[in-house]
C-alpha cells in the first residue's frame, strides 16, 4: 500500500515531523587572571623562666684488685655508703703442658735365608709352517 512518496496515500493524510532539543550542560576552567596573595606576619614575645634545675653527675673510678676467687664465690654489686660498686669479672684459663714419654716401639730388622724347594709348570709355545704348490699337494718333507 506504500507507494510513491510524492503521491499522496488512498486517505490524505498529512505527516508532521516533531522535533524537540535537547540541552547540554558542562563546566570548564577559564583563567581569569585575578589571583590571591597572602600575607603572614610573626609576632615574637619575649617570656622570662625562673625555675630551678637539678642536674646529678657520676664519676667513674676503674680500680684495678686482680685477685682470684672461685667461680661459686663471684661477688655482687654492692654499696659503699654513696658509691656502687660493680665487680668486673673475667674468665682465665690456666694451661700447664708437660712432655711425657708414653712408650717406645723398638724396631729391629733380622735377615733369616731358608731353602725352598717347588714344582712349577713352565709353557712354550711352538710354531710349524706347512706350505703348498701350484698344484695344490703339500711338498715331501
Amino acid at each position: 500500500m506504500a507507494g510513491n512518496p510524492a503521491e499522496p496515500l488512498a486517505q490524505d493524510s498529512l505527516r508532521v515531523p516533531v522535533i524537540a532539543e535537547e540541552l547540554a550542560i558542562g563546566t570548564r576552567t577559564v583563567d581569569t587572571g585575578r589571583g590571591v596573595r597572602i600575607h603572614k606576619t610573626v609576632v615574637e614575645q619575649p617570656v622570662t623562666i625562673d625555675e630551678r634545675l637539678a642536674r646529678d653527675e657520676v664519676e667513674i673510678r676503674h680500680v684495678p684488685v686482680d685477685r682470684i676467687v672461685a667461680p661459686d664465690e663471684a661477688p655482687a654489686n654492692r654499696y659503699e655508703g654513696d658509691t656502687l660498686i660493680v665487680p668486673i669479672l673475667e674468665e682465665v684459663l690456666v694451661v700447664e703442658r708437660r712432655v711425657r714419654i708414653k712408650e717406645e716401639l723398638h724396631i729391629t730388622r733380622i735377615r733369616r735365608e731358608e731353602h725352598h724347594q717347588e714344582e712349577v709348570v713352565l709353557k712354550a709355545e711352538q710354531v710349524s709352517v706347512e706350505r703348498f704348490d701350484e698344484s695344490g699337494t703339500p711338498p715331501l718333507k
